[in-house]
């Protein structure tokens, strides 16, 4: 059964968003809208863009179009609480295995195999949770500026505030919160696209909810699930890429080093003139980096 109450943004919020060009498709997951983007040939080799706080699929725009036109599927969900997707109001009934979950089953709705699972963010969590969870679709990973939370975690002083701040503001600056983290401006019709999906205060539970659910210790929720991923991909030998920002002070390359070696995989390749938002940084490049692995990915 779905929470109660669920916030369900206006379709015209969407309209005439920059470089955006993409219509949005829909699954019914347990009562809740799963909105997602689904491009290029539906027969071809599906890559999966999994985003992460407070983005929406609105994130992969510029990255999209070089994967799309090297003949692959390129889906994009927006997860629960973000983006054209349906959002519970109540910050308490997220938790990573419901976003994982949900995932997992728009994942099996699309029967989706040959996946190659790029993931960003809170994305990484729940997109290497399900490379762990569903080894018969996922083949390869594509990781960027994220990491596992098991509770053992060192977290950056920048993301001790970011979460104190998050904590005591019901109404989040979402357009300001990607800004601060973005190495340069993306303009203020690209942040207005970040803030369409939130209206309203209700409307941004899901963005609350992200920073408040990470486990600080071993105990907390989500951290065994996230250790169990962690152990799982040491012994994985699934090809994988890892891209990192070189200016990311959420997540700095030094983490992206030992995020590498804790799951067993090569240093990440550094993206130059980057922040923690790489995407809206370096799009193009990125994409068209992705194209080329896939076309030829190396061992892992």
């Amino acid at each position: 059964m779905p929470p109660p109450d669920v916030v369900r943004t206006p379709d015209e919020a969407f309209a005439g968003l920059p470089d955006f060009p993409y219509e949005p498709r829909y699954h019914d997951v347990e009562g809740l809208r799963v909105a997602y983007l689904d491009e290029g040939d539906a027969r071809a080799t599906p890559v999966w863009f999994m985003h992460g706080e407070p983005t929406w699929s609105f994130l992969w725009r510029s990255v999209l179009p070089a994967v799309r036109d090297a003949g692959f599927r390129c889906v994009a969900p927006d997860l629960v609480g973000f983006g054209r997707s349906d959002k519970p109001a109540d910050v308490r009934w997220y938790s990573y295995d419901r976003h994982t979950a949900a995932m997992g089953a728009l994942l099996e709705r699309l029967d989706l195999r040959g996946v190659t699972m790029v993931v960003h963010d809170w994305g990484g969590p729940i997109g290497l949770r399900l490379g762990v969870e569903h080894p018969d679709r996922i083949e390869r990973f594509v990781i960027l500026d994220t990491g596992l939370f098991t509770g053992r975690q060192r977290m950056t002083d920048a993301w001790r505030a970011f979460r104190d701040f998050v904590e005591r503001t019901e109404d989040l600056p979402i357009g300001m919160l990607v800004r601060g983290v973005c190495k340069h401006d993306p303009g203020d019709e690209v942040i207005a696209g970040y803030e369409a999906p939130f209206p309203t205060a209700a409307s941004k539970a899901g963005a609350r909810a992200f920073p408040l659910m990470l486990p600080m210790s071993p105990e907390m929720p989500g951290a065994e699930a996230g250790m169990r991923v962690l152990e799982a991909l040491r012994a994985d030998d699934r090809p994988t890429l890892m891209l990192w920002a070189d200016s990311d002070p959420i997540l700095p390359l030094s983490v992206g080093r030992r995020f590498a070696e804790a799951i067993g995989r090569p240093e990440p390749e550094v993206v130059a003139e980057a922040s923690h938002f790489l995407q809206e940084d370096a799009g193009p490049r990125i994409g068209a980096r992705i194209a080329e692995w896939l076309r030829s990915p190396p061992s892992p």
